[in-house]
């Protein structure tokens, strides 16, 4: 796909993304935020992008991007989060990117589902891991211990589902948004120039809700491949 008939098909994203840039440029200065903050910012937004519609590259660049996000979450003290960024986002998703490459459809990757029985498993053990690392970072003094726990634990476990390429990661992204945006409000109370990661939250919630949409589509459209192929097989020739 070349630049022009991209740039047609994604007309009002990249809008979108345009707005979004502008407003995160137009508030880093009037608060002055430092660069530093502000540029992973701007990569992501392409990343949101590329989210919205399943792209397969999405992993690789915000790999290195939570490198740059590590540093901002130690400024704020989200530890979980910093820790999470740096050891546990960057190298999985760089992993994401080489996993859907190999198993590629389209520009995206092969989905499968969950079992009701994987879905129970990941609930409970969840709702455990939040306990425990409240506790500590309670312990630790955290701020935001409550919902610092929720984001840095929703992330671990979609950028699981997201390697493994179960469609399930589509949809835990949406309650993940919704916490990244409270997360950012909270924060915004003693860093009031925290309202340019608020304004990148909820453009970040109108992506995911998109790439939601985006894989039903192309787990639907793999499932009836799949099924037609079944069935070109059980036909006797």
């Amino acid at each position: 796909m070349n630049f022009r008939s991209f740039a047609k098909e994604n007309a009002p994203r990249l809008c979108l993304m345009g707005i979004t840039a502008i407003l995160i440029t137009v508030t880093g200065i009037v608060f002055r935020q430092s660069v530093i903050r502000i540029l992973p910012l701007y990569i992501s937004l392409v990343i949101g992008l590329l989210q919205s519609r399943a792209n397969r590259f999405a992993p690789l660049l915000g790999g290195f991007n939570s490198i740059l996000y590590m540093i901002v979450y130690l400024y704020l003290g989200l530890y979980a989060s910093a820790g999470y960024a740096l050891l546990f986002s960057c190298p999985v998703q760089l992993l994401t990117f080489v996993r859907w490459s190999k198993n590629r459809y389209q520009d995206s990757t092969q989905f499968r589902a969950m079992t009701w029985r994987q879905r129970t498993a990941v609930f409970v053990g969840s709702g455990a891991a939040v306990a425990v690392l409240c506790l500590i970072l309670n312990a630790a003094g955290s701020d935001y211990s409550l919902l610092d726990s929720l984001s840095s634990l929703l992330g671990i476990l979609i950028s699981i589902l997201t390697m493994f390429a179960f469609v399930e990661y589509s949809w835990l992204m949406l309650p993940s948004g919704l916490i990244n945006i409270a997360l950012n409000l909270a924060t915004m109370q003693a860093h009031p120039e925290q309202i340019t990661y608020l304004i990148y939250a909820f453009y970040s919630l109108i992506c995911v809700t998109i790439g939601f949409f985006s894989v039903r589509k192309l787990y639907a459209e793999q499932r009836t491949q799949i099924k037609n192929k079944n069935t070109e097989r059980s036909i006797p020739t």
